[in-house]
């Protein structure tokens, strides 16, 4: 990686950070010695200045505490503080950080706030320092920092050590080993994946099970179509139930409005009944009428010569006088002729004849009396008929004259039962949107029929309805089962998809790893040996002088005599010093331009000689690079004094 930074930190302005309390610190362009005794707060400095840039965390990772934790000041004082520092381009800039807060303020030489020109990332916060230098916190810590925890090893963990070398010669980073590395891809890509002929690993597994999902898939997948088909069936006659529904509401309205106008029409029949009473009534007078005129008629026919008779009655009566006389002239023939026997009895049997005639006379009288009463009777009880049928015949006509208003309000109540039927029907076609129309010949049984068509027709789609939806229920949890297994086939293939590109992930980690591992021997490596074996010289003071590496034997030194020594059976110390020097040409190697390196008591188990030489070669080297020593003796400063080499010294103690 190019690194196309000159950075400087100039000044540090701690308010409070761990044991440090209202510290102020200023560092030189080159070296700068940080003494102090142990526990005096040199870490801290170095964790200050490395929160600065990237915040502090606190996730725990494992640990008792979080860095948050164990920097965070416990008598309360205000955990924040400044630093101020310098890139290539000669800018100065400040970040303030209130450590409990996320986000810092940047501030630039004119004292702005800058730092809403920089990403924000909503897990770490603003990106100020990445995006001005492009190092981001782990290449930070593992290219520009070693630490005395790093080399601090045993005789017994020499080996570990040189495995450090060969990493660094073989990848860049003393943590990660090409080998190593390989293998745990390996091992991780069997598990996590495996292979054809696993068959109990992972994606021969999840293989075995798309297969069966598959072939049940596919069985069951027919009754998808069986319940769209169904399903339009239940559509179809849901939607006839609801016509047929529909339908008996309509006629069910029509019929409502035909049992309204019948019982207005009552009405009209009641009309209808008191006309056609009073037809009756007309002709049962009229019956009246011609019997009472037959039987008169005949009475009439009878009395016809009554009068003829009554004019002999009247002579009747001379007749009877006459006899009357005559009687009275034989009673004075009998005083005087009471001695001729046959004169007296001539007139006595005329006075016989005469009183003969005269009780005929008499008798007849009384006959043509009574005849004449009852003529008088008759003609009286005529009188009375015929005023009789003259009051019938009144009644008559105020019969008919009623039968004319019931005719009247018949055809009036007839038009408004019409209208209105005619009106409220045409609302119901309308509202229905049937296309029938106003019959006036609609009878409520037609309706009534149509309705209870209707309702067997409903009956038969209800249970046609039951039957089609038990199908769909007995079809349902197989659909449930598929899309089940849908489901799980889908989360299946995207498994084995997940699977498949893990396995190219694997695949294209070992080669890029190959490529990066053979590019870092074919051309980085040379130069990391070609300047580890320079500082090794120059530090060793000649005893070694190459260092190579290969893949079979791992590191070799060529010593004074010529001679390729393995790395195993060199010192403690020497290892130490081939691991700093590397570290060294690592750094100048990564950066074009100059980088801060950052020691932190790393010459602990140097000996003055070994420590010396280090130390002018690690100046000499590195000249535009701001070094930082952390250290709790005065051994460097010695040396430095000793050889005039120019230093800063910050003494925190």
């Amino acid at each position: 990686m190019d690194v196309n930074i000159l950075l400087k930190i100039k000044k540090l302005n701690i308010n409070s950070f761990g044991k440090l309390q209202n510290k102020e610190i200023q560092f030189g362009d080159g070296l700068n010695i940080i003494y102090g005794k142990n526990e005096s707060g040199k870490s801290t400095i170095m964790h200050y200045i490395l929160s600065s840039f990237y915040g502090i965390g606190k996730n725990k990772k494992g640990r008792e505490f979080s860095e948050f934790d164990k920097y965070l000041p416990w008598s309360g004082e205000e955990f924040s503080g400044k630093l101020l520092y310098q890139l290539d381009d000669g800018n100065k800039f400040e970040v303030y950080r209130d450590f409990k807060k996320k986000n810092p303020k940047i501030y630039n030489e004119q004292k702005e706030d800058i730092s809403n020109q920089f990403t924000i990332d909503k897990s770490t916060g603003n990106q100020f320092f990445y995006d001005q230098t492009k190092v981001d916190e782990d290449l930070f810590l593992s290219t520009l920092v070693s630490s005395q925890q790093e080399i601090r090893l045993q005789k017994s963990e020499q080996s570990i050590l040189i495995q450090k070398i060969a990493n660094l010669v073989g990848t860049g980073d003393d943590n990660t080993s090409f080998k190593i590395a390989i293998d745990r891809i390996n091992r991780r890509q069997l598990d996590e994946v495996g292979t054809s002929r696993s068959r109990e690993k992972p994606i021969n597994v999840v293989s075995k099970k798309i297969e069966e999902l598959e072939l049940e898939k596919n069985t069951l997948e027919k009754y998808e179509n069986l319940q769209y088909e169904v399903e339009g069936k239940i559509f179809d006659v849901q939607n006839n139930i609801k016509k047929i529904e529909n339908d008996m509401q309509m006629y069910t309205e029509i019929r409502n409005v035909l049992e309204n106008v019948n019982i207005k029409q009552q009405d009209i029949d009641f009309q209808k009944k008191i006309k056609s009473n009073n037809l009756n009534k007309i002709k049962e007078y009229d019956f009246n009428i011609d019997t009472i005129r037959e039987e008169n008629k005949e009475l009439l026919k009878e009395f016809s010569t009554w009068n003829g008779n009554q004019l002999n009655t009247e002579k009747n009566y001379i007749f009877i006088v006459l006899s009357i006389i005559l009687i009275f002239l034989n009673i004075i023939q009998f005083v005087f002729l009471k001695n001729n026997i046959v004169k007296y009895s001539l007139f006595f049997v005329l006075d016989l004849f005469v009183i003969f005639f005269a009780f005929l006379d008499i008798n007849n009288r009384k006959k043509v009396k009574r005849k004449n009463e009852e003529y008088n009777t008759k003609i009286k009880n005529n009188e009375i008929i015929n005023e009789k049928i003259k009051l019938i015949q009144n009644e008559i006509y105020n019969l008919e004259v009623n039968n004319k208003e019931v005719d009247d309000n018949i055809l009036r109540m007839q038009n408004e039962i019409n209208a209105e039927k005619n009106q409220k029907l045409n609302f119901v076609f309308q509202r229905y949107g049937t296309n029938m129309k106003f019959d006036e010949t609609i009878k409520i049984e037609q309706i009534q029929s149509k309705i209870q068509e209707l309702q067997v027709e409903l009956a038969n789609a209800k249970i046609n309805l039951h039957s089609l939806i038990l199908d769909k229920n007995n079809i349902e949890p197989k659909l449930d089962r598929l899309s089940s297994i849908q489901e799980e086939y889908v989360l299946r293939k995207q498994n084995k998809y997940e699977l498949e590109k893990l396995n190219m992930s694997f695949e294209l980690a070992k080669s890029v790893l190959s490529e990066c591992y053979e590019l870092m021997k074919g051309s980085v490596a040379p130069r990391f040996t070609q300047n580890l074996s320079q500082n090794i010289s120059e530090i060793t003071g000649g005893k070694y002088t190459n260092v190579n590496f290969n893949d079979e034997i791992g590191l070799i030194v060529e010593n004074e005599q010529g001679d390729y020594v393995p790395a195993g059976k060199l010192s403690v110390g020497t290892i130490e010093q081939l691991y700093l020097s590397l570290r060294l040409s690592m750094i100048n190697e990564l950066s074009n331009e100059s980088l801060p390196i950052i020691l932190d008591e790393a010459f602990a188990y140097f000996d003055d000689e070994r420590l010396e030489n280090f130390l002018l070669a690690m100046t000499k080297n590195n000249e535009k690079n701001q070094i930082f020593i952390f250290t709790c003796t005065n051994r460097e400063e010695k040396v430095l004094r000793k050889n005039m080499i120019d230093y800063n010294l910050i003494n925190i103690s």
